[in-house]
């Protein structure tokens, strides 16, 4: 402990240090103590007990150039740092069942015109052969314009790397990835030079295609030939964007689109509602399918749709008197069993039928009625009661004035009425 002289001998040097300004020595910011009894100094090195002195260390780098020290990042209390941007995915924004097959014995170009039904950066394109070989000798996508001509330069697809590819019967086979901005329901005009068995639709639903003998994927021009209103070749358009809901459309010939003997795929249910909600509902629908057909093909026309959340389901008109209610319950069962661990599941009652084409009507009627009952008190889909919305105040079995072309399909005021039901019941219990 230092002697009391030596203790004011300190203080007075501090009063003179501090009187020849803060140059000479940083004053302390904080305030003075409480009196405590003892003297408050600035710190001072204690001596060093006897022994040997320690050297200082070298000095550091450049002393009138500190190393900077980083500060930690500062996150304010209540604002937790921005979670990372999710990676784009590829989900469906076009697709077609293409069921039925087509072959050309020659080499022949095809150019479809498709909406989609998602914006993004980057599109693949998936085609399917048909009941037989399909050799893919080149393929293009652009942006579709007036009479079968492109709005923008063809980009060319490869398969691997390459500009063909093969694929054996009823095999898919998917383009690499391609920088294409596109926009929601931009129309896309995809050509391909073929020969072999491709898919095909049962119906003409796409105004706007053509195909003509020889090799144009690239022609900008009109194509030429003749008009080709099929779905042809192109089983699905995948766009990659950020993750978001996508719903597949299941049923007949009145999901698919059918009205007339020429139709527009873009008038039919599903694609009102992808309109509406501004989310892909694209269509794994098959004219004159019943369940035994959707469940033999649906791990290559509906499991097989990469990026798919929802499940829309209105099967089973075309199995009225052919299955009894029973076996209707079952496989309707099963159906909805298998998409269970694929997306979630909606399920419409079946609309009114005014007559048929096989059995007796009594039995159509008796067996539609209970089957719907049946629908609404299942507890594997959410329920979506088109029935409810298509049918006459006067008659269960009738479908609203206007609403229908022949007793069985909905007319185009039908499909609107359908979406509008569809688009209520998601936006009340579907999140959109």
């Amino acid at each position: 402990m230092r002697s009391r002289p030596g203790l004011w001998v300190l203080m007075c040097t501090w009063s003179l240090l501090v009187a020849c300004g803060p140059e000479a020595l940083e004053v302390p910011a904080n305030p003075e103590p409480e009196e405590t009894g003892e003297v408050s100094t600035p710190p001072t090195t204690p001596e060093p007990e006897e022994g040997p002195v320690a050297e200082a260390p070298p000095p550091q780098g450049n002393p009138q150039q500190p190393i900077p020290v980083e500060p930690p990042p500062v996150t304010e209390p209540g604002n937790p740092p921005p979670a990372p941007t999710p990676a784009p995915v590829f989900q469906p924004a076009f697709h077609q069942a293409l069921r039925w097959s087509k072959s050309v014995s020659s080499l022949t170009t095809f150019r479809m015109r498709v909406p989609v039904g998602k914006a993004g950066e980057r599109l693949r394109v998936t085609f399917s052969a048909g009941d037989g070989s399909l050799t893919l000798h080149k393929a293009t996508v652009a942006r579709a314009g007036a009479n079968g001509a492109l709005a923008s330069a063809p980009v060319t697809l490869t398969f691997n790397g390459s500009q063909g590819v093969s694929a054996s019967s009823r095999k898919l086979v998917t383009s690499d990835p391609v920088v294409f901005p596109v926009g929601f329901r931009e129309e896309l005009a995809i050509s391909f030079e073929v020969s072999g068995a491709l898919g095909v639709s049962a119906i003409n639903a796409f105004p706007g295609s053509f195909s003509r003998s020889g090799a144009y994927s690239t022609r900008v021009d009109a194509l030429g030939g003749q008009a080709s209103q099929q779905a042809i070749g192109i089983a699905t358009v995948d766009v990659e964007a950020t993750a978001g809901r996508a719903f597949v459309a299941i049923g007949d010939s009145i999901t698919e689109g059918y009205i007339d003997t020429y139709n527009d795929v873009r008038n039919s249910w599903p694609s009102l509602v992808e309109q509406q909600l501004r989310v892909p509902v694209v269509n794994a629908a098959v004219s004159g399918q019943g369940f035994w057909g959707a469940l033999q093909n649906l791990d290559r026309e509906v499991l097989a749709v990469s990026g798919a959340t929802d499940c829309l389901v209105l099967l089973g008109t075309n199995d009225l008197t052919s299955l009894s209610v029973a076996d209707l319950q079952t496989r309707m069962t099963t159906l909805l069993t298998r998409l269970k661990p694929f997306c979630r599941v909606w399920v419409s009652t079946l609309l009114p039928k005014e007559k048929t084409n096989y059995g007796t009507y009594d039995q159509v009627k008796r067996d539609r009625v209970a089957f719907n009952t049946w629908i609404r008190s299942q507890t594997l889909a959410e329920v979506i009661d088109l029935e409810a919305v298509t049918r006459s105040p006067s008659s269960v079995h009738l479908f609203i004035d206007g609403l229908e072309v022949d007793g069985i399909h909905p007319s185009a005021q039908g499909h609107s009425v359908m979406a509008a039901e569809v688009v209520r019941v998601l936006r009340a219990r579907g999140g959109l």
